[in-house]
């Protein structure tokens, strides 16, 4: 056996470690999703001197960010990768750091809002007949930043400088991603973007009931009222205080009583009516009232309407707004929607647009995955099994060849995923 070189060699010729990537091209073909932002984005180059149209040089940012390169920097070599050139439909190297950075500087407020309608036409075009019932989740987070962005602002509930995008999904599929400075509420501009997805909503499905969902944030007498006017239901979180307690101490008093009788964790549901002093009329509150060795833990949401014996119902369907969170997760850790290091506004705004977009491509793999072990994968577990795979590119005038490696764990899986995805 050979000495192992002590310096490594990377004269292997073009072998790819993102093959998976022709997967995703796929699905794009199919969906026509990086054509469709294409048409909506402002190219203000010379048409007489470009080298890397415009579709190409979106899907090459975004099948990127699908592989998990983040950093422009990554494409000054990853743009002689063969497999990633395979996937953007070119043979020639394609544009470095430069190009695609400028690009980015060329984004405005109504590329940005024409992209979502993508998003939202998307959306309806997943369903074959309109839905009974959809519920719209709601909700903000952080995104660090550390230079001087434009919109930089300290945050005290964060406890550091960042902007607070504002997220909205309808179960899997991601409506909204929407960057927003740290120094305004939480629930600023929700009533607007909910009021402009309602319409947009029902001009196409008019009798499907929608549902607005989100924590406390966005418990606003205005929103409430306007949801209130227009026929939107509503499961919103509300802030403990003194005389939302006071109502439920009876009903908690028992809670608790039994919790101490049983020597273990207890908990109830418990429903009244409540007024705030900002609130124009009476509204449903639907409380669990816990009880555990540390004490009293009542929480409250309010509800538009309440059917009998649905209180518990009401309170679980509450809580499974936090798989929204797992969805924003996918969004900051996976696909780098926190990388807003840009110095202008708008460019940091397209990045959170990218990121949405590459996630939008994972969840159309993932229609093609059902009754697999790999249907409710995260996206991390999706790029590291199906788009993370070496293979050996061999290219001449006639065809391209990807030779996989025959100890891949999951070649079957990947082969009748190919068959589903490119049946010819």
């Amino acid at each position: 056996m050979g000495l192992i070189q002590s310096l490594p060699n990377f004269s292997g010729g073009h072998i790819t470690s993102d093959a998976g990537l022709l997967l995703l091209r796929e699905v794009d073909r199919q969906h026509r999703l990086t054509r469709q932002l294409a048409q909506i984005f402002p190219d203000r180059r010379d048409p007489e001197r470009i080298q890397h149209p415009l579709p190409m040089l979106l899907a090459q940012r975004i099948y990127a960010l699908a592989a998990g390169y983040e950093d422009l920097n990554d494409h000054d070599d990853l743009r002689h990768d063969y497999a990633l050139q395979t996937a953007v439909n070119r043979l020639q190297p394609l544009a470095g750091k430069s190009t695609l950075g400028r690009l980015e500087q060329q984004t405005n407020r109504q590329a940005v809002v024409e992209a979502h309608r993508i998003l939202w036409e998307h959306f309806i075009a997943q369903h074959d007949s309109a839905p009974a019932e959809i519920v719209l989740d709601f909700d903000a987070t952080d995104v660090p930043i550390h230079g001087h962005q434009e919109g930089r602002f300290f945050h005290g509930y964060y406890d550091h400088y960042c902007f607070l995008p504002l997220y909205v999904f309808c179960g899997r599929h991601l409506l909204v991603s929407y960057l927003r400075p740290s120094n305004i509420d939480a629930a600023r501009h929700s009533w607007a973007i909910l009021a402009l997805l309602v319409k947009f909503i029902r001009r196409h499905w008019p009798d499907t009931r929608i549902v607005f969902r989100g924590d406390s944030g966005f418990c606003r007498h205005r929103m409430l009222d306007w949801c209130d006017r227009h026929q939107v239901d509503y499961v919103v979180g509300i802030a403990r205080n003194d005389r939302l307690v006071q109502a439920a101490a009876p009903a908690m008093k028992l809670v608790a009583e039994a919790a101490e009788r049983a020597g273990c964790k207890l908990a109830g549901i418990y429903r009244f009516l409540y007024r705030a002093g900002s609130w124009r009329k009476q509204r449903l509150i639907v409380s669990r009232l816990e009880h555990d060795e540390r004490g009293a833990n009542p929480r409250f949401i309010v509800v538009s309407r309440y059917e009998e014996d649905g209180a518990k119902q009401y309170y679980e369907d509450y809580c499974a707004r936090g798989d929204m969170e797992n969805r924003i997760k996918d969004q900051q850790l996976d696909l780098f929607a926190g990388r807003t290091s840009s110095p202008r506004w708008w460019a940091n705004q397209w990045r959170l647009m990218l990121s949405a977009f590459a996630y939008v491509l994972f969840e159309r793999l993932r229609d093609h995955l059902q009754h697999t072990e790999l249907a409710r994968a995260s996206i991390q577990t999706l790029r590291l099994k199906l788009l993370k795979i070496g293979a050996v590119v061999i290219r001449n005038s006639r065809r391209i060849r990807f030779l996989l490696s025959e100890a891949y764990p999951l070649k079957d899986l990947f082969a009748g995923l190919v068959a589903r995805l490119k049946p010819t």
